[in-house]
C-alpha cells in the first residue's frame, strides 16, 4: 500500500485517539519542535502514542489537508516548508475579521476587563525578551482581548484554525527579522486608539501591523528556503 493511500480519509469523525494525536502534532509544527523537512514515521509515531497505525494516519491526513504535511511518493510523510501562500492567506483573513472587531471596540469603547486583559498582554510582551513562544502568546491575548470586550470571542476561533502558516512564520522570525520593539509600540497605539474612540487610527495602526508578516515571510524565504516555500505561483 501507498503512503498516499495510507493517509486516506476515512468516513465520519475522528477517534478520540487521533484527535490528540493530531492536536499535539499540530502544535509541535506550529511551535516550530518540528521543523520543516522532518520526517513523521506512522511506525514511530504508533510507539510514541502507544496507539496502532490507524489514529496516527487520521492525524495525519487532517495535517496534509491543512497543508503542514506533505506526502513524498515512496519516502513517507514529512513536515511541510512553511508556505508563503499560506500566510498571505491567514494575514488576509485575520485583517478582514480584526478590522472589523478593531472598528466596533473603538465604537462601543472598551470595557474594563478588555482593557485589562489587553494591558496585561502588553506587559507580558514587554517581559518576554527573547522567549518568541512567550511573546506570540501574549500577542494572541492581546489580539483576542477586543474581541472577547465586544462579545465575538467565537470568532476568534476562526482566526486560530486559519493562522498556522502565519504563525510558524512568526516564531522563526522572533527576535531577531521582526522588531519586538516595534510590535509592542504598535499595540500599545492599537489600544490606545480603541481608549480614544478613534476607530480609523485604530484600523491604520493594525492594518499596518499586520502587514509586517508580510515582508518578514518574503526576507526568509531568500535567507531560508529550506524552511519556506516560494509557492504563490
Amino acid at each position: 500500500m501507498s503512503e498516499k493511500r495510507a493517509l486516506s480519509p476515512r468516513p465520519g469523525a475522528m477517534p478520540a485517539g487521533a484527535s490528540a494525536i493530531y492536536e499535539t502534532l499540530r502544535k509541535e509544527i506550529v511551535g516550530l519542535q518540528l521543523l520543516p523537512g522532518a520526517r513523521l514515521s506512522e511506525n514511530e509515531l504508533a510507539l510514541r502514542f502507544r496507539t496502532s497505525r490507524t489514529p496516527v494516519r487520521e492525524a495525519l491526513f487532517r495535517l496534509v489537508d491543512e497543508g503542514l504535511i506533505e506526502v513524498r511518493p515512496q519516502r513517507g510523510s514529512f513536515v511541510s516548508r512553511i508556505s508563503l501562500k499560506g500566510v498571505k492567506r491567514a494575514r488576509f483573513i485575520r485583517s478582514a475579521l480584526e478590522l472589523a472587531i478593531i472598528r466596533e471596540a473603538a465604537s462601543q469603547g472598551l470595557p474594563a476587563a478588555g482593557l485589562k486583559e489587553a494591558e496585561r498582554a502588553i506587559a507580558e510582551q514587554q517581559a518576554a525578551g527573547g522567549d518568541a513562544h512567550r511573546f506570540k502568546e501574549a500577542d494572541d491575548r492581546f489580539h483576542r482581548a477586543f474581541a472577547d470586550a465586544i462579545g465575538y470571542g467565537d470568532l476568534w476561533s476562526v482566526v486560530e484554525s486559519q493562522k498556522a502558516q502565519f504563525d510558524r512564520i512568526r516564531l522563526l522570525s522572533l527576535p531577531d527579522v521582526t522588531p519586538v520593539d516595534l510590535l509592542i509600540r504598535q499595540h500599545c497605539a492599537i489600544l490606545n486608539a480603541v481608549i480614544a474612540r478613534d476607530a480609523d487610527r485604530a484600523e491604520a495602526v493594525l492594518r499596518a501591523h499586520l502587514s509586517i508578516v508580510d515582508e518578514t515571510a518574503t526576507a526568509l524565504r531568500q535567507t531560508h528556503p529550506e524552511l519556506v516555500a516560494d509557492d504563490e505561483d
